[in-house]
Formats: C-alpha cells, sequence, structure tokens
C-alpha cells in the first residue's frame, strides 16, 4: 500500500510487471470515484432524455460524453500500472486528472441540452494535458521507456490541439471532426507502443477493470434506489407493480456482477496482442452497465406513467444495453477462455429473448418485462455455469 506521507521526489522508472501483491492504491480508488461521478452524470441525462422521447440525440450525446470519460480513465490507468512513482509530483498530476473529469461532470447538462460541449472539452483538455506531463516526466527520467513516452505525449499534444479546433465547427462537421479525433485517439496507443510495449501489471490491471466495474454497478443500485424511493413517495407505499421493477433489476445487477468475474484476465492480459482488445472492449462493457441504471429508471417511470415514450421503448431502454454488455462481455470471455459453441449459443440466444421480451411489454406490463428479463439474465448466467463446469469435468479426472 502506498505510503501515507508520500516522498517529495522518486526517479520514475518503469515498475516490474511481475512485482508481488501489486494492488490498487488509494489516490486510485479516489481516482475511480471522481470518473464515476461523471458517468453518473452522464446516466443521469441519459435517462432524461429517453424518457422524455428524445432516444436518437440522446444516446448519441451520451456515447460522446462516455468516451470522453472512458478515455481519460483508460490512459491514467495503464500509465500508473507502468509509472506510479507515488510521490508528490505524481499526485499532484493525478490530482489535476481529477479536477478535469469533475470539470468535464459539470458539463455534462449542457452537452445534453444545448450541444454545447465546450466545458465537457476543457475538462477532458485539462484531463490530457495532465497526462502529457506524465509522460514527458516518464521520457526524462526513464531512458530505457523514451521513445514510447515521447511518442505518447506527443500524438496526445496533436490530438488535444484538435479537440479545441472542434469547437469552431458548425453542424454536421462537429460531428465529423469528433469521430475523426476518436479515431486519431484509439490510435494512439497503437503508434507509441508499436516498437517497445510499456511494463504495465496484468494483475493490476485486471483488478483496476475490475473495481471499476464493481463501481459503475454501485452507480446503477443508487439510481435505481433512488427512483424506487421516489415512486414510493409519490404514489404512497410499495405495490405490486414496484416489488416487480425492484426484483428485476437486482437480478439484472447480479447477473452482470457474476457474469463479468466468471473469468479471470489475467492471462489474456499476458498476451501481448490482445490487450487492446481487452481495453477498447470496455468502452462498451462500462456504457451498458450505466445505461441499464438509466433504463432502470426509465422503466421505473414508466410505471409511473411519467415516462414520454411507449411501454415497449421503456423496456427497450433496458434491454438494449443489456444485450450490450452480455455481448461485449461474451466476446471479452471468449477469449479469457475457451468459452466453447454452448456458451456463444447461450449468450446470442440470451439477448434475443431480452429483445423479444421488450417488444411484448405491451402485453406484459413495463414492470412484469422488467422481471422476466432478470429473470433471464439468471438463466443465462445459470446455464452459463453449466457449460463452464461441463467443460471442466473430464480435465477433473485426468491422472496426475
Amino acid at each position: 500500500m502506498s505510503e501515507i506521507v508520500p516522498p517529495l521526489r522518486r526517479r520514475m522508472v518503469a515498475r516490474d510487471p511481475a512485482e508481488a501483491h501489486r494492488v490498487a492504491t488509494p489516490l486510485e480508488l479516489l481516482f475511480d470515484l471522481c470518473f464515476v461521478a461523471a458517468v453518473g452524470q452522464a446516466a443521469v441525462q441519459l435517462h432524461h432524455g429517453v424518457s422524455e422521447g428524445h432516444i436518437g440525440a440522446t444516446s448519441i450525446g451520451y456515447l460522446m460524453v462516455f468516451f470522453a470519460i472512458w478515455w481519460a480513465w483508460m490512459n491514467f490507468t495503464w500509465f500508473a500500472s507502468a509509472y506510479d512513482t507515488d510521490d508528490v509530483a505524481y499526485r499532484a498530476l493525478a490530482l489535476l486528472q481529477m479536477a478535469g473529469v469533475l470539470v468535464l461532470a459539470s458539463g455534462v447538462p449542457s452537452a445534453f441540452h444545448d450541444y454545447d460541449f465546450t466545458i465537457v472539452t476543457v475538462g477532458y483538455v485539462v484531463m490530457r494535458v495532465a497526462m502529457i506531463a506524465q509522460w514527458l516526466r516518464a521520457s526524462r527520467e526513464h531512458p530505457e521507456g523514451r521513445a514510447p513516452a515521447l511518442r505518447y505525449a506527443g500524438a496526445i499534444a496533436v490530438v488535444q490541439v484538435g479537440w479545441v479546433a472542434r469547437l469552431a465547427l458548425p453542424h454536421p462537421w462537429a460531428e465529423f471532426g469528433f469521430v475523426v479525433l476518436v479515431v486519431a485517439e484509439l490510435a494512439v496507443p497503437a503508434f507509441a507502443e508499436s516498437h517497445r510495449q510499456t511494463t504495465w501489471h496484468p494483475h493490476h490491471i485486471a483488478e483496476r477493470y475490475g473495481l471499476f466495474t464493481i463501481i459503475v454497478l454501485g452507480e446503477v443500485v443508487l439510481a435505481a434506489t433512488a427512483a424506487i424511493q421516489e415512486d414510493v413517495a409519490d404514489g404512497g407505499g410499495w405495490s405490486a407493480q414496484l416489488l416487480e421493477l425492484s426484483i428485476g433489476g437486482l437480478l439484472m445487477i447480479f447477473s452482470m456482477w457474476w457474469l463479468y468475474f466468471k473469468h479471470s484476465a489475467v492471462e489474456l492480459l499476458r498476451d501481448l496482442r490482445l490487450p487492446l482488445v481487452w481495453g477498447y472492449g470496455h468502452y462498451l462493457v462500462f456504457a451498458g452497465v450505466a445505461a441499464v441504471g438509466a433504463g432502470l429508471e426509465v422503466a421505473i417511470d414508466s410505471n409511473a406513467h411519467k415516462a414520454h415514450l411507449g411501454t415497449v421503448g421503456a423496456a427497450l431502454a433496458v434491454a438494449i444495453p443489456l444485450v450490450v454488455y452480455l455481448l461485449t462481455t461474451g466476446l471479452l470471455h471468449s477469449r479469457m477462455a475457451d468459452a466453447g459453441v454452448g456458451t456463444t449459443m447461450a449468450t446470442v440466444a440470451g439477448s434475443v429473448l431480452l429483445v423479444l421480451t421488450a417488444l411484448l411489454a405491451d402485453l406484459l406490463t413495463i414492470s412484469f418485462t422488467v422481471l422476466v428479463m432478470g429473470i433471464l439474465m439468471a438463466l443465462l448466467l445459470t446455464t452459463g455455469l453449466v457449460i463452464q463446469h461441463a467443460g471442466r469435468r473430464p480435465a477433473e479426472h485426468l491422472p496426475s
């Protein structure tokens, strides 16, 4: 664990990727909490926009804002796994990144309501400038890693100029510029590490991603609980419909958690070809988890007749992010273990059933639809565990 009083200065050198007992630090946990505040703001705006019937524009805004949050979090996470010196300068730059994401979070409502990304961009650029400073320090103090560190710093700086310039672009060029800049951001790691890879720690990275998944799931629990409490207060107490919504939501959350941690990602991350697949795939994992929470709030609004969209639309607001989460997690797990055709077919079949259930919401009612989707998630989890156990059984009886 990090020292309570960090040293004023410590040379920034690459940490040993085989270091024993490498775990997330208190600073990293605080970092995650600040970023989840931004995730929560994005999910709140997604909930309100979808509930009011502005599905297309709201969904696009959510994906745009979430990219900024996820990408800044991911870049710091991998850098810290390789170069965490935990001295005063390192902590100060990490705190500057936290300040940047809080600025970004404060601009999320304007991005959704007025399509004004000025504050979001300012917060994002603050985070990225701090990241540039970290890479420049690494290039100066760790000669062996100077080349990739300088490539990171230079490429990030160029892209940030592009983000600032994008603010001056009119519609639809601003949207086109966003896509171009996203592609540029995603290309930076492949460019920077084309000849030499930074020495991140597989166990540490797997833990960091797992912890962030848990924290985002906690945000879903908090959002759904607050929505149900508000409905109970407005409606004069509990009802059978609210009970169905609560049980269905809990089954979804428990199943999502269990599905994510069904396999360890450590061996996958040791394969030098796959870390980018793992890291980039989590954009959809994290965004899907947070969107499930927003969808559950929309379903609760629909049950209370507060939503400005139909019952099927409210049900799809839950089903679609669930399907995104299932398919993405299933793809990542197929890289981590010999999942086999059975697990893949079960995931696809479960996704189809979730969508079909949502399309029947007018007949089932929104509360019962959410309950059925929760049961489907639990059945899908159970099926996967049975298939996984059956696949392991012959190996357990091999002679030693």
